[in-house]
């Protein structure tokens, strides 16, 4: 069967579950997808172990035949970054502009070297001797929130619009940041780069820088075109045109392709929107991209729980399993706990904004498509018989699993809380 097909039966599943939970669970939609795609994934584990319809060797190919890297960092990440970039407000981006900036940069760095070495330390103690460079891949790879899962999940909890805005700003910029990250650290532990301040900040500056600028021109362009026309149709595709080939030229030229969408999106849905749209398409530009929002969402959730199948748990696994999940909420909290402190003397802020940023602070499929585009077979424990990238790989399924399902299931009362706190109720 092609990937094509593959991809449309599991898009039908992903709205199948979502359609029955509306009468059964009745939770949020992209808990559900989920929870219920990983709860198939353990029963046909399950089942193949007892020997009972015995179709986890199927369901491991069908996953296998999906290239989740590329599917996600090179193909459907430029529709969701532009879409969330569409709904974000200038002015209450601009009201908080110090704080997502600090949030999305700093917090982010802390981050990657507190887990970094915390991996480091812990895998100390059960007697690996790890190059710190691996272990910073995963600190890397885990420190961004993820935009998809904290739109998707917080943003429609109606959050106080002050932390409202710092969550979807810094989930938005940091994606892009941490992808810029990443690529660094991994440009040091394969791609031969000299691990200089000079050669990873020029590497990190290109990649950012260039993608922030690239985004600019790629909006003004869009602009112009949007406003010469009075086709509704063609203004909206012409949206369209940003997040694919738009997206593929920034990742064809060396930037940060998600960066890049961010700042289209947050132009053509704060600029264009007003002055370049006819009055037809103005009215149909939310309704058109948050369809495509929720359609490639149910989709990449449901490969998410799906992608149980792929992993071969060892003792070990179990223990850096448990491990993983408090180091990264650690790290989360110390990294956001910090900054707060510098702005809590020139701002007032919700008593629970920290809470809520640390807890809302959510993983999702970027940081599994990172994880899975780690090389197999080169971060090897020969010693050991283990293979880091599967070590890697578990322990960020366990941190995405834990974010989506618990805290984007238990983050309701917080929120609850913040709004009476600041009146909103």
């Amino acid at each position: 069967m092609s990937v094509y097909y593959t991809l449309c039966f599991l898009a039908a599943l992903a709205i199948f579950i979502a359609f029955a939970n509306q009468y059964v669970v009745k939770i949020q939609t992209t808990i559900a997808i989920t929870a219920g795609s990983m709860l198939i994934s353990a029963l046909l584990v399950l089942f193949g172990k007892l020997g009972w319809f015995n179709l986890e060797p199927l369901a491991v190919k069908t996953m296998e035949s999906i290239d989740f890297q590329n599917f996600l960092l090179k193909g459907i990440l430029g529709f969701l970054l532009f879409a969330g970039g569409l709904g974000i407000n200038l002015k209450a981006l601009r009201s908080q502009k110090w704080e997502i900036t600090i949030l999305s940069i700093v917090a982010t760095l802390l981050s990657t070297f507190m887990v970094g070495y915390g991996f480091w330390f812990i895998a100390k103690l059960l007697g690996w001797e790890l190059p710190l460079v691996y272990c910073m891949l995963f600190g890397a790879l885990i420190s961004p929130t993820d935009p998809i899962a904290v739109l998707a999940i917080v943003k429609k909890m109606k959050a106080p619009p002050q932390i409202a805005i710092q969550i979807e700003g810094e989930s938005l910029f940091n994606d892009g940041v941490g992808l810029v990250i990443f690529a660094t650290v991994f440009a040091v532990a394969f791609g031969g780069v000299e691990p200089t301040f000079g050669s990873v900040a020029g590497l990190f500056l290109h990649e950012a820088l260039g993608g922030i600028l690239f985004g600019a021109v790629l909006g003004l362009i869009t602009h112009v075109m949007i406003s010469a026309t009075d086709d509704g149709s063609l203004e909206l595709l012409l949206t369209l045109c940003i997040p694919t080939a738009g997206f593929a030229f920034a990742n064809m030229i060396g930037v940060s392709g998600a960066l890049a969408m961010v700042v289209t999106g947050i132009m053509i849905g704060n600029w264009t929107r007003h002055s370049g749209f006819s009055e037809q398409s103005s009215h149909h530009l939310d309704h058109f991209w948050e369809l495509m929002d929720q359609f490639l969402n149910a989709l990449l959730f449901l490969l998410i729980g799906l992608a149980l199948v792929l992993l071969d748990l060892a003792w070990r696994d179990w223990i850096l399993l448990v491990i993983a999940v408090p180091l990264c909420l650690a790290a989360r909290f110390i990294s956001v706990s910090l900054p707060y402190m510098a702005f809590r003397r020139y701002r007032s802020y919700n008593k629970f904004s920290v809470r809520i940023l640390t807890w809302g602070g959510l993983r999702g499929g970027l940081a599994m498509a990172m994880a899975l585009a780690l090389p197999s077979g080169v971060m090897m424990l020969p010693e050991h018989g283990v293979d880091l990238r599967e070590v890697i790989l578990v322990m960020t399924y366990s941190v995405v699993m834990f974010s989506i399902v618990v805290q984007g299931m238990t983050i309701t009362p917080m929120i609850t809380a913040a709004k009476k706190a600041s009146g909103h109720y």
